[in-house]
Parts: C-alpha cells; structure tokens; sequence
C-alpha cells in the first residue's frame, strides 16, 4: 500500500548503483536490535451463506477496516481507477491491517523484540476483528486457500496495483490469478546484522523453507473437493510467474550478497510505477530501461528511491530479501500455528549456534535437490524424501531440536519466567503425528463431514 508521493528531496531520484544497495545494506542490525515482523492472512465469509463479501455491501470489507476504528486505528485511503478515494489500510501501533485482492485480511504486524509480544499482538487483532465480525455476521478461516470458492465467486479489490497485477498474471502463468485470489498465508520478517549473516540466513532458510511449507500445509481442497495436494497454495507459485518466483540457485553460489540481489531484481519485469497518486501500468517493462531514463511509459525519466523500493515487493520467491528477510514458504492457519511460524525461524536463525546447526543439517543438498524437494512437498509435505535417505518429518525432528535450543539460548521470557519455547508446541505435535493440517482436514471431510464442504467453516478462528 502506498499514499506517498514520487517527488521531493527525501525522495530522490536514482543515479547510482549504490542507491540500489542501499535498502539492503540500510537493513543491518546489531543482534541487541533484531526484531520479528508478522504478517498473516485470513478469509474473510458471510457466517449466513458463506460468500466472501465485497469492498461495498454492508459489513463488506470497507465496513470491516472502518469499524477498526474504534480501537484506536487510522485509515489509510488511495486513489483508486476511478478517481474515488478509499480506504485500503488502517494503521495502528500494531502495525497495519490491508487487504488482498480478493478481501483476504492481513495484518503486517509492528517489529516486536519476542515472540511473547507477536502472539499478543496477534491475539489482540483476532479479537478485535472477530467482535467486529460478530456484529456484522462475518465469520474468518485461517486456511491456506478457498476451500470452496471459483475465481469467479470472489470480488476485485479497488487498489490500483491489483488492477495491474490481474491483467499481467493470466500473461506469464497459468495460476497467478489463484495466487491473488484464493490464498492465504503466514510471513515472518527478520533482521541480520551484516551481509555475510543476510547470506547465511538466506541460504538457511531457503533450503529449509519446503519443511515450513510441509509443517503449516493447510490447503487440501479446491471448489469443495480434495485437489491432490496437501499445499495447493505452494503448488500455486510453482505456475504463477517463473521471473518472479522460486528457490533463487544463485543465492548458493560463491560471493552471493546484495550485489547480486539486485542483479536478480533488475532482471525482474516490473509491474507499475507510482505516480500522482496512481498506479501506472509496467507490467512487463525493464527496470533497467529506467534507469537509463528509457521506459515507455515515463520517456526520459529516471526512478526515485521508492520506485526502486516498489519493485523489491513485486519479486515473490520462497525466502524474499528487501531491508530485511521475509519467510514467504507457509500457508494460512489459526492462532497457534501464527504463533508457531515466527517460532520456528526465529529459534533458528536468531542464535548463532542455531544458525551453524541449521545449515550443516542443509548444506550438503545439491541445487537439484533442493529443487526436487521443493516441487514434491506441495503433495506430500513431511512424507517427502530428502537427500540422504529419510523424510522431511525426519529432517523436521531435527530442526525443531535444533529451534528449541535456539529459543533456550535466546531466554526471552514472559512475566510468568516461560521463555519462548512454547510456541512450538503445534509444530511438535504435528512431528510427532506425522500428519500436517491439511492431512487431517482430509480425514475430516472423508469421516465426520461426509463429504459436505461448509463443515470446514466450523473451523474458524
């Protein structure tokens, strides 16, 4: 979201190189001033009939953001094609609740110091959201996609970037339109404290992001049926946009840094560009032609920083790096699982010794590997065979081990003296099962549910 305007001298116009690093380079942190950003999704339905509301109707999405109001939140409005101001976004000291294409609800939480702090946060926006929702019969599914709804069921947000976005998908991918519609995910954002700990941790968490991607799997059904897959919603990324997507083998090569980050993102087609307060269309243009002051649609001007800035959140591969690193590998769950994803890669990523551990679990797996595991999770998550013998769950024990202590060492703790640890009790479960959300959704609906698909809306946060 954005209601910023592209000129003036704090935001200047891009005449070097370095100005492209900078995002980057202005991300690193000492330890003492890591913090946890995160970002989660849910579906929003009408509890009388279950379709998802527009932006308009009464106690519609609109009616939704505005009623945040009452606890302290301000709206954010853009311009939408039409001319019309509207609200897209609330802010508040928890951060800013938006919205996805399709009404999907998301709240980018504040940077908080500990995972004490994120699951209250959490908290205190469900239950914000759902006593709004009780007033309007608006119910929320932490789900990983529709479980029910076509493309055709669902309404078109008015933000001017998504108008874009649907036009260019159904272009480059088969699956795009999906994306933006009917999934839902959790992200984590975290910090680094140089370029060779962005590295280690981009590495790290890229090679692990398919055990995220098994653990929090949650999207079995498509249009009232199972699909196949445990994550269709990962399935999904697989044919959206192959110049924008994936698991980045140049992230494992020698002298991976900034630098060739932003190679990559210059390679990336752009989408937009900001201007007077409208979204003007790029899709498929060269960011590179900019900077030459050569793109089609602005002849003769040069990007500003926050074009530059725009174009980082239009990449979307499995671990994203913009002024910090963003966990994009898991599908939308309920409260615990919200809690669990910051959870696990902040035990391991945020330790040291965690960090050591969690790599030499992964460094050995070929490029080819990765991506074998990478393709073969979406069906059958903790199942998947892994380099070396074994399965997924097999490596998942391992990482959760290796997590645990990375909290323990961390010994962040609550008011009662609990430290961080319990957050993975979900995780742990799902180890210990063997079976991940999504397995037991099934199960569900071939037993108790007898097939009938509006069981899943009792699932509700």
């Amino acid at each position: 979201m954005s209601t910023r305007s592209a000129d003036g001298p704090e935001d200047p116009i891009i005449e070097h190189r370095d100005q492209l690093v900078a995002p980057m380079q202005q991300g690193e942190k000492p330890a003492s001033a890591w913090r946890i950003g995160t970002e989660h999704e849910k579906l929003v339905y009408c509890r009388k009939d279950f379709h998802a509301p527009s932006y308009d109707e009464r106690c519609g999405i609109r009616d939704m953001l505005m009623a945040l109001r009452e606890y302290g939140w301000e709206p954010v409005e853009e311009r939408g094609p039409d001319g019309k101001m509207r609200v897209i976004a609330m802010t508040g000291v928890d951060g800013a609740v938006s919205l996805e294409p399709a009404g999907q609800l998301e709240l980018s939480g504040a940077p908080l110091e500990n995972l004490h702090q994120t699951c209250a946060e959490t908290g205190r926006h469900l239950e914000q959201v759902k006593a709004i929702g009780e007033r309007c019969g608006v119910g929320f599914l932490g789900l990983g996609m529709w479980p029910d709804k076509t493309r055709d069921e669902l309404p078109i947000m008015p933000k001017g970037r998504y108008e874009i976005m649907l036009r260019h998908m159904p272009r480059v991918g088969n699956l795009g339109l999906d994306m933006m519609l009917r999934t839902c995910t959790i992200q984590v954002n975290l910090d680094y404290s140089s370029e060779a700990d962005m590295a280690k941790k981009f590495r790290t968490a890229l090679a692990l992001q398919p055990l995220a991607t098994a653990l929090f799997a949650n999207s079995p059904f498509t249009e009232g049926k199972p699909n196949g897959f445990l994550s269709y919603r990962s399935h999904i990324w697989s044919d959206t946009d192959p110049h924008r997507t994936g698991m980045l083998p140049f992230v494992f090569e020698d002298g991976f840094g900034y630098e060739r980050y932003v190679d990559y993102m210059l390679d990336v087609p752009m989408y937009f560009v900001y201007r007077d307060g409208r979204y003007l269309d790029a899709s498929g243009l060269s960011f590179r032609d900019f900077l030459r002051g050569e793109l089609s649609i602005l002849p003769g001007e040069k990007p500003r920083q926050s074009d530059w800035w725009d174009h980082l959140s239009t990449a979307f591969p499995e671990v994203r790096l913009k002024s910090f690193l963003e966990m994009r590998g898991a599908d939308g769950g309920p409260w615990s699982r919200i809690c669990a994803l910051p959870a696990l890669w902040v035990g391991l990523l945020y330790d040291q010794n965690a960090l050591d551990a969690a790599w030499d679990l992964v460094k050995d797996w070929t490029m080819e590997e990765r991506e074998e595991l990478r393709r073969t999770v979406p069906r059958l998550a903790l199942d998947t065979p892994v380099p070396g013998g074994g399965t997924l769950r097999d490596v998942g024990r391992e990482a959760l081990r290796i997590c645990r202590s990375g909290l323990i060492a961390r010994a962040r703790l609550n008011t009662s003296g609990d430290n961080e640890t319990g957050f993975l009790e979900t995780l742990d479960e799902i180890i210990a099962s063997g079976k991940v959300p999504a397995q037991r959704l099934l199960d569900q609906y071939h037993g108790e549910w007898n097939g009938d698909i509006t069981q899943v809306y009792k699932q509700s946060f």
